[in-house]
């Protein structure tokens, strides 16, 4: 409609200018044209007297070129003509999910995952019990998460967030519950970025404690997602289940980077003065000392220190981070290094921390900020108010960095290259595999759709046909049923199916009319049982369109 009004809008145009423009203007048009042509075709008007004809001839090809305009919107109104319209010339618009990174388009899975790995759908209760539990790592864009948790998602009842403060008020519809545990909604309850370890056995404990603030939701016998079982032989899990009173239901969600990315950007974090000092690092219930967690300087901060520096303390925390804050620490003794050997002690890590990466409600990557919204929306049924940016440059990025250090970095981080491997294989797969299943669900919408039109034409045309027969059998009714057998000696065996399809359709369209005559089909006898036998294939049918209806 819009193409026909714009057609018919530029040819109308067309027209005023042919009939009144030229009319209007007239002898002024005239001289302007006379000019321009005098000015571009001077020297070959020069000879002889071709004014007259030179000015004709430029009025006969503007007059040709709008007709032939005009002709072209009627004649050639399909796509087929795109390149001769101006829309033709605009860039196309490119897909939001690819455009941020090509390699989705070449990505080949490594891992072999289930259906249930890969299928991620959260039955979230706002209303109700459910609580998601963000797991912030450092210098991942967790800070940018964040905020869209509390400031970018459509909700019933949005959270309030007053100027100047960091924390909002995110509250459960007609509650003064909270529905999000978080940097920006309950400020650090368990400790500056608090772990894995920690926030599972914290986050039970300050819900269940905190009622004067309302922190409380009422019981649910689940813990976190539908599926999750994170950890289910570890003890730290055990004891969050065993810990909360009235078992809620806790859906964990992170955001995972790029370890070398993620290493530089902390080191550049440091070097302006951050120390993350308060974070509690509590683990089998006590922080650890000061030999098993050395400090990596002597002052008050670590601000202005060298990359080389940075690198060379054996103790920092930056060093396979994402692994250790997704870990169950308690599996390895906590912070204490002589409980195991350290390959073993990686090896523990390593795979606590996929398992329970895996079975966590969601998690995002930091370079795929397009497909993270999207599986986070397909995941919690939430959307967002606006679509996030894909941010490529970074403190990290103008860092420049030779292949030596690149290989060192990836060295000291050799746990987090190897988790951010298997989690964006997993990522990238579960995106595949929801835009899958998404289109095949608006494929089967519209097959039930078109079963649906073609239901309701059957039913009008049945309905059409059997008024003509009632109409004959109202004049026709001295006859009796013996000539009327011998009239008809071999009745369509479709007829039966034909006229049990219009009376279903009928059926739910009239409910009173259904009670009527099931009442009279009670006084039947067994004839009417074989035609009954028949319909089922169509009751079947019946029911799958009104499902989708």
């Amino acid at each position: 409609m819009h193409d026909l009004r714009r057609r018919w809008d530029l040819g109308s145009l067309c027209r005023a200018l042919l009939t009144r423009g030229l009319a209007a203007v007239g002898h002024s048009l005239k001289h302007v044209l006379s000019a321009i042509f005098s000015k571009i075709f001077g020297p070959l008007a020069s000879v002889g007297n071709m004014d007259e004809k030179s000015n004709k001839l430029l009025l006969a090809l503007v007059m040709l070129f709008l007709f032939a305009v005009i002709v072209l919107q009627y004649v050639c109104p399909g796509t087929e003509c795109q390149l001769l319209r101006l829309q033709a010339f605009s860039s196309p618009v490119p897909d939001p999910y690819r455009s941020e990174d090509e390699s989705s388009a070449r990505f080949v899975p490594r891992y072999n995952f289930s259906r249930s790995d890969l299928l991620r759908k959260v039955d979230f209760d706002i209303k109700g019990d459910d609580l998601i539990v963000f797991l912030h790592i450092q210098k991942t864009g967790g800070t940018t998460f964040g905020r869209h948790l509390v400031r970018n998602i459509q909700l019933e009842q949005p959270c309030e967030c007053r100027v100047g403060q960091k924390k909002c008020t995110c509250h459960r519809p007609g509650k003064r519950e909270t529905w999000l545990f978080s940097r920006f909604s309950t400020g650090w309850s368990c400790g500056l970025h608090a772990d894995w370890t920690e926030l599972t056995s914290c986050v039970p404990a300050v819900v269940d404690g905190k009622r004067d603030a309302r922190l409380r939701p009422s019981s649910k016998d689940r813990w976190g997602s539908s599926n999750f079982n994170s950890g289910a032989n570890s003890p730290s899990s055990t004891k969050a289940r065993s810990t909360s009173k009235s078992r809620k239901n806790f859906h964990y969600i992170t955001i995972l980077r790029d370890p070398v990315s993620r290493y530089l950007s902390e080191w550049r974090h440091v070097q302006r003065g951050a120390t993350w000092k308060a974070s509690l690092h509590v683990c089998d219930g006590r922080p650890p000392t000061s030999e098993e967690l050395p400090s990596c300087y002597t002052g008050d901060d670590w601000s202005g220190c060298p990359l080389k520096e940075f690198m060379d303390c054996p103790y920092n925390l930056a060093n396979n981070r994402q692994v250790r804050m997704l870990s169950d620490l308690t599996l390895v003794g906590c912070y204490n290094l002589s409980v195991m050997p350290e390959k073993q002690r990686n090896k523990v890590l390593l795979e606590s921390a996929k398992s329970n990466l895996k079975h966590m409600a969601f998690f995002g990557l930091t370079e795929f900020q397009r497909k993270t919204q999207y599986l986070f929306e397909k995941t919690f049924n939430m959307n967002f108010i606006s679509p996030f940016t894909q941010y490529n440059t970074t403190r990290a990025s103008s860092v420049e960095i030779n292949e030596e250090i690149q290989k060192r970095i990836e060295g000291l981080n050799f746990l987090d290259m190897e988790l951010y491997s298997y989690a964006k294989d997993l990522f990238l797969q579960r995106y595949q595999f929801m835009r899958q299943k998404e289109h095949q669900d608006a494929r089967r919408k519209r097959q039930e759709q078109r079963k649906f039109l073609k239901g309701r034409f059957l039913q009008t045309h049945f309905q059409s046909q059997s008024q003509g027969q009632g109409q004959g059998q109202g004049q026709g009714q001295s006859q009796s049923p013996g000539q009327n057998l011998s009239q008809n000696p071999n009745p369509n065996p479709n007829q039966y199916l034909t006229q049990n399809l219009s009376q279903n359709l009928t059926q739910r369209s009239n409910p009173n009319l259904t009670q009527r005559e099931n009442r009279g089909s009670q006084k039947q006898g067994s004839g009417q049982k074989q035609s009954d036998s028949s319909s089922n294939g169509t009751n079947d049918y019946i029911g799958s369109v009104e499902t989708w209806r």
